[in-house]
């Protein structure tokens, strides 16, 4: 059954081909920051896109899908060990981590455009900032790559552990769409759904590039 529809395949794609440029070009430093900056903008763009994306998406793409309470996330978690229950979308496990991410990263970008390295690089947000609120958001920025790795690692973790513990890959849906063995509903994936997606996101990366990202 299909259960990703295209345009979010790519999203998740995207953002961890954007976290990990934004990561290594941070480390290099130097000309580098320019790309810094572009990855950051990128990543707000996509960031965007999957609010808007949450709000009229396919069905298990939107955030209504996977708002679980929490008495249900923590039986879950209890029942983890016992039981090899499998969800068409996200589990109410890993909603928690999806949207403790999509926080982390929605902090990350916003703080990131008030930063400022005293050298070279400011975000584009910089001067109409207070040197107060620059010294807070670059503070912020700086300590909260900590939480994003710790997030993703925590992220790959469980997806290897669901591969190799209960011989459930997430990693394929994510790729082609679909999960076997899974008796529900099919996510909407036409040409039109697909088509509307990208447009958004590419209009949405755009943008934010064009406004941030130079």
């Amino acid at each position: 059954m299909r259960v990703w529809d295209l345009p979010t395949r790519v999203f998740h794609w995207s953002l961890l081909s954007c976290i990990v440029g934004a990561v290594v070009s941070a480390q290099l430093g130097g000309n580098w920051m320019e790309w810094h900056v572009r990855l950051g903008a990128s990543t707000l763009g996509l960031l965007a896109f999957r609010v808007v994306w949450g709000l009229i998406g396919p069905r298990y793409a939107r955030f209504g899908s996977f708002l679980y309470a929490p008495g249900v996330v923590l039986a879950h978690l209890r029942q983890l060990r016992s039981t090899v229950e499998r969800h068409a979308g996200h589990s109410p496990s890993g909603a928690v981590s999806v949207f403790a991410l999509l926080g982390v990263l929605v902090a990350q970008v916003l703080t990131g455009l008030f930063s400022s390295d005293s050298i070279s690089t400011d975000g584009a947000l910089v001067r109409f900032a207070s040197e107060t609120t620059v010294s807070l958001a670059t503070s912020v920025h700086v300590k909260l790559q900590w939480a994003l790795y710790a997030l993703v690692a925590l992220h790959g973790v469980a997806v290897l552990a669901y591969l190799v513990v209960k011989k459930d890959n997430l990693i394929r849906p994510m790729l082609h769409g679909d999960k076997a063995g899974i008796q529900a509903p099919h996510a909407a994936d036409s040409i039109a759904v697909r088509s509307a997606g990208l447009a958004l996101m590419l209009g949405s990366v755009a943008g934010a590039v064009w406004l941030f990202g130079a």
